[in-house]
C-alpha cells in the first residue's frame, strides 16, 4: 500500500512521497568536491575564448555605475507585506481576479461558498501563470493559463477544505485551464469586457485534438476515444508560448497529480512511475467524477497528458491541438525564435530535479503569411549535455539514437533522454531568448536532491558544470550561445549568468555570485523574460520564510536584469504566500500584466481585497506614473 499524501503539499513533496529514491552512497564526497565561492564565483572562467566573469560579461568587464545603468529605477525593498510593492515612479492595478464573471450570465464572485461549478465555468479560472496579450485591429485580447486551484480556499466553505460533492470537484475542473478575455482600458487601468465574442474558457473538460507522432498510437487509445485522437481537456498549465503565426502555445506540467486507482493493489507500470504517476491523487478526487482519472481502469488516459497545446485565441471556436511532437513531460514553457534558414526552434524545461532541458526544431520552415499550421507536428526534439569546459551540445531524440519509435519518443521522453545521457538539471523552468543577441537562458530554480539523490529514471545527479552545488535550494540561471550565432545549430557554448543565494548568511557557493548583494538577493528564479530593449525580466516562487538561509528574502519578488552588465535590480514584492509568474506587454509597451498566483496558500494573507477576505489570484497591470513605456 502506499504512503499516505498529507493534506497540504506541493507538487515536488508529492513526488517525492510518490517516488522516494534512495540516498546516493558517495554524498558526502560529492559534496566536498562543490567549488567554494572563492574558488568558482569568484574567478573568471572561460567562455569561449574571453575571460568571463561571473555575472559579467566580457563586453562589460565591471559593474555599470548608477549613471551608466539601463535599471532606471529606484530598487525595492524586500518585505513581507500583503500587498504589491513597486518603484514610487510606478503604479499597479488588478486586471482580472479569480471568480471574476466574463459574462453577464455568470454571477459575482461568492466569498462564502467560493462559487459553484456553473459559476466557475462562466468566469475566470484561478492562479494564472503564463500569458500573452493579442491584437485584433483595436481589440485586446489576453490569454492567461490557470495552472492549478488551492484546495483549502476554493473549498474553504467545507470543513474538510476538500471537495465532499460532485459540485465541488467539477468546480476545481473548472477552475483549471485557460481564460480567454478581450480586456479594454478606461483612465489608464485595464479590466475584463463582459460578454466579448472572444471571451472563452477552456477547462479540464475541453475537447482537444492529437496532433503529430503519439496521435492514434496505441498508448494513447483508450476506451472512450478507441482511435487515440481526441483528449478532453488540459491542466495544471503552467508557462506558454507564442508563434510568430499568432497562436498561443500552453504547457501542461504537473498533470500526474490528478490521476488516481479505485484498487488500491493496482501496480502502476515503471513508465507510470517516472512520471510520478501512482494510485493516490493530489487530493482533487477527479476520479469520482469521472473514471478516465482512475489509473486502474484507464491505464493509458494519463499518456494523453503532459503536452504544448495549441490554439489560435482569435476564434473562439479554433480546435485546440495537443503537439506532441515537442515531447511529454511537466513542461514549464516554450520559447520560439526562428533560426536563420526559417526553421523554428523551441526551448523547452521538464520542471522537476534532475530532470532535462529540450530543443525541437521545425522539419518545414516558417512562411510569413503562409500556412504554418501544422509546423509544429514534424520535427526533431533534442536534449541538452552539459560539459564542465562551458561547451554544449545538442543530443537528437531519434529512433536511431534511442531504439524508440517517434511516437515513442513523444509519450516516453523523458525515457528517451535519458538514454542518450543528457545532462539532469536543477528544475528547468523558464526558458527566455535575448531579441538583441543570439543566446538564450534558463532558470534552474533549485534541487534540493543534487549530489544527494538520482532522478525518477535513476540517472544520477552529480554537482558539476551548469549545476554547481549540493542540495542546491536557491537556483541559478544558466545561459548559452548557440555555435555560428546559429540557434539550429547542435552545439553551443554556456556560463552561468547569476548563481542565486544569501550573501548575509554564507560566504561559500550559497552566498551566490558577484552580482548577488544583500540588496537584490533572492531564491528560485522562476519565470523569464525578455523586453523589447534587451532587459532580463526574473520572477520568484521560492522560499519566504525570510528566515534562517532566506533571512531578509521577504515575499517572492520579480527583479530586472541587465545582460550586457550583469546588474540586477528587485522591481516588485508580491502579497504574502504567493508566487510572480506570467508576462505580457501592452502594443504601446506602457503596460507589463503579470500574474499574483497562490497568494496565502497557508492561510495567511488576505489579497487583494483586505479584511477577512478570500485570497485571490489575480492578473495586475503595472505602468509608469509619467505615462512612459515600461523600458
Amino acid at each position: 500500500m502506499s504512503a499516505p499524501i498529507p493534506d497540504e503539499i506541493s507538487f515536488d513533496e508529492f513526488d517525492d512521497i510518490r517516488t522516494p529514491k534512495n540516498e546516493a552512497s558517495d554524498f558526502e564526497k560529492i559534496s566536498q568536491t562543490v567549488l567554494s565561492r572563492r574558488s568558482f564565483l569568484g574567478k573568471g572562467v572561460a567562455f569561449g575564448a574571453t575571460a568571463f566573469v561571473m555575472g559579467t560579461t566580457a563586453l562589460s568587464p565591471a559593474p555599470a555605475s548608477a549613471a551608466s545603468s539601463r535599471l532606471k529605477f529606484e530598487p525595492v525593498a524586500a518585505n513581507e507585506l500583503d500587498t504589491i510593492t513597486v518603484p514610487n515612479e510606478f503604479d499597479w492595478h488588478i486586471v482580472t481576479t479569480w471568480g471574476e464573471p466574463l459574462w453577464s450570465k455568470g454571477v459575482p464572485f461568492d466569498q462564502e461558498t467560493r462559487g459553484t461549478a456553473a459559476s466557475q465555468e462562466l468566469a475566470v479560472g484561478d492562479n494564472a501563470d503564463g500569458m500573452s496579450l493579442f491584437q485584433d485591429g483595436d481589440k485586446n485580447i489576453l490569454v492567461s493559463n490557470n495552472e492549478y486551484v488551492n484546495r483549502s480556499i476554493i473549498y474553504g466553505n467545507r470543513e474538510s477544505k476538500k471537495p465532499e460533492t460532485a459540485d465541488d470537484v467539477n468546480k476545481g475542473m473548472a477552475g483549471h485551464g485557460i481564460t480567454v478575455a478581450e480586456i479594454t482600458q478606461k483612465d489608464g487601468k485595464w479590466g475584463v469586457v463582459i460578454d466579448s465574442p472572444y471571451n472563452r474558457r477552456i477547462t479540464a473538460n475541453t475537447p482537444i485534438e492529437i496532433s503529430g507522432p503519439a496521435r492514434g498510437h496505441a498508448m494513447m487509445k483508450t476506451a472512450a476515444d478507441p482511435e487515440g485522437v481526441l483528449a478532453l481537456g488540459t491542466w495544471n498549465n503552467c508557462g506558454n508560448g507564442r508563434t510568430p503565426w499568432g497562436t498561443y502555445l500552453t504547457c501542461e506540467e504537473n498533470f500526474n497529480g490528478y490521476f488516481s486507482s479505485s484498487d488500491e493493489n493496482y501496480k502502476p507500470k515503471p513508465e507510470m512511475k517516472r512520471y510520478g504517476i501512482g494510485n493516490k491523487d493530489w487530493g482533487y478526487a477527479w476520479a469520482t467524477v469521472d473514471d478516465r482519472f482512475d489509473i486502474s481502469k484507464n491505464p493509458n488516459e494519463p499518456n494523453r497528458f503532459g503536452y504544448i497545446v495549441e490554439f489560435d485565441p482569435l476564434n473562439p471556436k479554433s480546435t485546440l491541438k495537443k503537439r506532441t511532437a515537442l515531447g511529454r513531460f511537466k513542461h514549464e514553457n516554450a520559447e520560439l525564435v526562428v533560426a536563420d534558414n526559417g526553421q523554428v526552434v523551441v526551448y523547452l524545461g521538464d520542471d522537476e530535479r534532475g530532470e532535462f532541458l529540450y530543443k525541437f526544431v521545425t522539419a518545414g520552415k516558417f512562411t510569413e503569411g503562409g500556412d504554418n499550421s501544422n509546423l509544429l507536428d514534424d520535427g526533431t526534439l533534442f536534449v541538452a549535455k552539459f560539459s564542465d569546459d562551458m561547451s554544449g551540445k545538442w543530443l537528437p531524440l531519434t529512433p536511431e539514437t534511442t531504439g524508440m519509435s517517434h511516437a515513442e519518443i513523444s509519450i516516453l521522453t523523458r525515457q528517451a533522454a535519458s538514454k542518450v545521457g543528457a545532462t539532469t538539471m536543477d528544475r528547468p523552468e523558464w526558458v527566455a531568448v535575448n531579441p538583441n543577441k543570439v543566446e538564450a537562458y534558463v532558470a534552474l530554480t533549485n534541487n534540493k536532491n543534487r549530489g544527494k539523490k538520482p532522478n525518477a529514471g535513476g540517472d544520477e545527479t552529480p554537482v558539476d558544470g551548469p549545476n554547481p552545488r549540493a542540495g542546491n535550494h536557491y537556483g541559478q540561471i544558466v545561459r548559452w550561445r548557440p555555435a555560428n550565432a546559429d540557434h539550429a545549430s547542435d552545439s553551443f557554448e554556456w556560463d552561468l549568468f547569476v548563481v542565486a543565494g544569501n550573501p548575509t548568511v554564507h560566504n561559500d557557493a550559497y552566498g551566490g555570485s558577484k552580482n548577488i548583494n544583500a540588496e537584490n538577493m533572492f531564491n528560485s528564479p522562476d519565470g523569464l523574460a525578455f523586453d523589447a530593449s534587451g532587459l532580463l525580466w526574473i520572477q520568484t516562487d521560492g522560499n519566504y520564510s525570510n528566515e534562517k538561509d532566506f533571512a531578509g528574502m521577504g515575499n517572492n519578488q520579480m527583479l530586472l536584469a541587465d545582460p550586457e552588465t550583469g546588474e540586477i535590480k528587485r522591481f516588485l514584492v508580491g502579497p504574502k504566500e504567493c508566487e510572480i509568474t506570467g508576462f505580457a506587454w501592452s502594443a504601446d509597451r506602457k503596460t507589463v500584466f503579470i500574474a499574483v498566483q497562490h497568494p496565502g496558500e497557508k492561510g495567511n494573507s488576505h489579497y487583494p481585497d483586505g479584511g477577512m477576505t478570500v485570497p485571490r489570484s489575480t492578473v495586475i497591470g503595472i505602468s509608469r506614473k509619467d505615462g512612459n513605456s515600461i523600458s
